[in-house]
């Protein structure tokens, strides 16, 4: 948790929580929609909105910084765009000055949009698209949009605004989904078709991608309406200058690089209350297979066993499979496992170890190796060592970023093989740990 940083609890749908949340706050953020949830949607987000504001007026905010959705009012216009005027309406109507901005397409991890693009991309090498794919929209970097939300704390405004905010690009859905495969090095063909109605896309959608199954149907319904700046006052008010859309596609997976590498699996393993996925967890695009040991050794001598791994100390479980896994590799072109290391005992970052290379090392902590061997995709292995008590605990966690379809079925297809390899593995290391420290 950064340093200065209070986290106070609050349900949107129970008024009487939200007082201490909101006490002694100036400025709130209003980042919320309820479009995931079951039920009635819009009722839920009036009535999140009414309570929200209620309290704001009560604690003495002096201004509320919304996050809507960019759409002309007009006949026809969707739930989802509806809704979230709605909200901003809502919010307005209590006295509490608002900020509102109104965003197209917002290009980041965890975005609805992008995230359906990425599934959309990554797993179908031929679409069949509807007309809704041709609807122009102007898409924002998620990091554009967190300089406007800043922003709006020291804009000298009096009472509310209204702000239309979106990149410098004119593009669709289809024109976004060529760039994304294009940065993913996919190719990707794309039909379009008359007859598939908003109803028969989020259908389709929810089978190809579960993850939208529920909110498919509304998406959809949005995206038929194009999303294009007609106010240009934002472009007046802040010295923003939006990036064009295929950068902020290139930032969002390269901050998704970085996000990933500060992730600590040893914390996310400690508070999963539920056993991890078929398949692995998700993060990202990427598929995370994650398993820990208490180890009955010091953390310097459990380390220094994790150190040694490959070359003649071979992996500790199925040596076999990971010969027989080099030739197969050797077969395709790639560097097998005949490599071995430059030391025994010590590690040094861009050291390769049989089919692997050193990426990251912090002594008696952390090892990360990077997969050189031929794959549909990019895999990591990492080891994190940490104290507990007198002994450690060893985290082995196995990573891959699949390209494609070929990616998801080559980690599905040995997903059964890993869960026997690595918790081998791992059991192997805890052994011979413990064996050295005897």
């Amino acid at each position: 948790m950064p340093g200065g940083v209070e986290v106070v609890p609050g349900d949107l749908l129970d008024a009487t929580s939200l007082s201490a949340a909101l006490a002694g706050v100036q400025a709130a953020f209003y980042l919320v929609h309820s479009m995931g949830a079951t039920g009635d949607f819009e009722a839920q987000d009036r009535l999140a909105a009414d309570h929200f504001a209620t309290a704001a007026r009560a604690a003495g905010v002096q201004r509320i910084i919304y996050l809507g959705g960019l759409g002309e009012d007009e006949p026809g216009l969707s739930a989802h765009l509806r809704s979230r005027h709605e909200v901003g309406d809502r919010l307005r109507a209590h006295g509490v000055p608002v900020i509102e901005f109104r965003a197209s397409i917002i290009i980041g991890s965890g975005s609805l949009s992008f995230e359906m693009i990425r599934a959309l991309v990554e797993r179908l090498p031929v679409m069949l698209t509807p007309r809704w794919v041709n609807v122009a929209a102007q898409p924002i970097a998620i990091s554009d949009v967190l300089s406007y939300l800043r922003e709006a704390l020291t804009l000298k405004a009096a009472g509310h605004a209204i702000f239309e905010v979106g990149g410098p690009d004119r593009v669709s859905y289809g024109d976004l989904m060529r760039e994304y495969a294009r940065q993913r090095g996919l190719r990707r063909l794309m039909i379009p078709v008359p007859f598939l109605t908003p109803r028969l896309s989020s259908l389709w959608l929810g089978l190809v991608t579960p993850l939208f199954a529920r909110v498919g149907r509304k998406l959809i319904d949005s995206i038929r309406h194009p999303t294009i700046v007609r106010d240009p006052s934002a472009a007046r008010a802040f010295a923003i200058h939006p990036m064009p859309s295929s950068e902020a596609i290139a930032r969002a997976l390269r901050n998704e690089d970085s996000a990933f590498a500060r992730t600590r699996w040893s914390d996310a393993l400690s508070s999963a209350s539920v056993p991890p996925p078929w398949g692995g967890t998700r993060f990202g695009n990427r598929l995370v297979d994650s398993r820990s040991m208490r180890v009955a050794a010091a953390a310097s001598r459990v380390f220094a066993t994790v150190e040694r791994i490959g070359g003649a100390a071979g992996w500790h479980y199925a040596n076999w499979l990971w010969t027989t896994r080099g030739w197969l590799d050797l077969l395709v072109g790639g560097v097998g496992m005949r490599r071995g290391r430059r030391d025994p005992a010590r590690l040094e970052v861009g050291d390769v170890v049989d089919c692997w290379r050193v990426q990251a090392i912090e002594r008696d902590r952390r090892l990360r190796l990077r997969a050189e061997m031929k794959l549909p995709g990019r895999a990591w292995l990492d080891f994190e060592v940490c104290p507990d008590g007198e002994h450690a605990r060893l985290t082995q966690t196995a990573t891959f970023d699949p390209v494609g379809l070929w990616g998801l079925a080559y980690w599905y297809g040995v997903w059964p093989l890993h869960q026997l390899v690595f918790a081998g593995m791992l059991r192997g290391l805890a052994r011979a740990a413990e064996t050295n420290a005897s």
